[in-house]
């Protein structure tokens, strides 16, 4: 028996939910006396493959096939349970990000396994292999016992502190039996966005509504977050009246995050938007309406006008950084 974490990557680094997934897994091989591998698809370096052992990973499984860099489900829940059969793996760890919901469901029903998704915490072994996932949109927690015997578990981002250690992993290449005809879907190009800190694994986020009032205000915004070091994000309102891009609209229909710090500004609180907030470690919301439905879920709450008090913010901010 053993433990198999599919670590994802993109532009050849490691994504940040990956290391927690790894870090999981590690630990969750701790209480079954086993080991750690992790699978790691497409071209990455060899000192990138060897740091996971930080993370508690005692050995890499590396497919530096380059047809791999970009994310085909089909021929990669192929090639993770060809791994995980090779490794006699009974439990597989995935990071629920993009790539671990669009595979790991796949990967469970080719393995006939048990799948929890959005685990938030260590198996429970004291009564069979029982894991607890949030539902209702973060407004209740499962308890789920898996009883099958492989288990295929997607580890919620954001959830368990990485603590780095001074390990070291072993790399060994794992052949995957891929060509062409496999990749049904080419990828001609790939827009990435560039100088800005990715929202699903950004640490603090600062998110803007519609009481901005226009986007010629988004200086607001994106001047606390620079002096954070945060993330930006927005409301749907604002994303469809075309004031931010698509990719920064957070709530039920658009991302989910998870941050350590969740700052809200001019933003009502909806229930749409809350879904995608409400795993916030803290939250901090500015509105002049001291009705705002954001204030019952907040941490933190400022009664004022945002033109006047996130300057003060952000320049406390910067005179605290120094």
């Amino acid at each position: 028996m053993s433990v198999l974490i599919f670590a994802d990557q993109a532009q050849g680094k490691i994504k940040k939910a990956a290391f927690e997934a790894i870090q999981y897994g590690a630990k969750v091989a701790q209480q079954f006396s086993t080991t750690a591998t992790v699978l790691v698809l497409g071209e990455v370096a060899e000192n990138e493959l060897t740091a996971l052992g930080n993370y508690g990973a005692t050995k890499v499984l590396h497919a530096a096939d380059a047809r791999l860099n970009e994310t085909e489900g089909s021929v990669f829940t192929r090639i993770i349970a060809a791994a995980a059969e090779h490794e006699a793996a009974d439990v597989i760890i995935f990071p629920h990000n993009f790539d671990g919901k669009a595979i790991a469901p796949r990967v469970a029903a080719r393995l006939k396994a048990g799948f929890v998704s959005g685990v938030v915490s260590y198996p429970d072994t004291s009564n069979g292999f029982v894991v607890k996932k949030s539902v209702f949109s973060g407004k209740a927690f499962a308890n789920i016992n898996i009883t099958s015997a492989k288990k295929v578990i997607a580890v919620m981002p954001n959830t368990f502190a990485v603590e780095k250690s001074s390990g070291t992993a072993t790399v060994t290449a794992f052949p995957a039996a891929v060509n062409d005809g496999d990749f049904k879907v080419k990828v001609s190009k790939v827009e990435t966005v560039s100088g800005e800190i990715p929202l699903t694994e950004a640490e603090i986020v600062v998110s803007g509504g519609r009481g901005l009032k226009g986007p010629e205000n988004w200086g607001l915004v994106t001047d606390l977050a620079q002096a954070l070091g945060a993330g930006t994000a927005c409301s749907r309102p604002v994303a469809d009246s075309g004031w931010r891009p698509h990719h920064e609209h957070v709530g039920q229909t658009g991302l989910t995050v998870r941050p350590n710090l969740y700052f809200a500004i001019g933003i009502s609180g909806a229930i749409q938007h809350l879904a995608g907030v409400n795993g916030s470690k803290v939250i901090v919301v500015i509105n002049k309406d001291p009705e705002a439905p954001f204030f019952k879920a907040a941490d933190y709450g400022i009664v004022g006008d945002a033109f006047e008090v996130v300057p003060k913010l952000t320049a406390a901010v910067k005179a605290l950084k120094g």
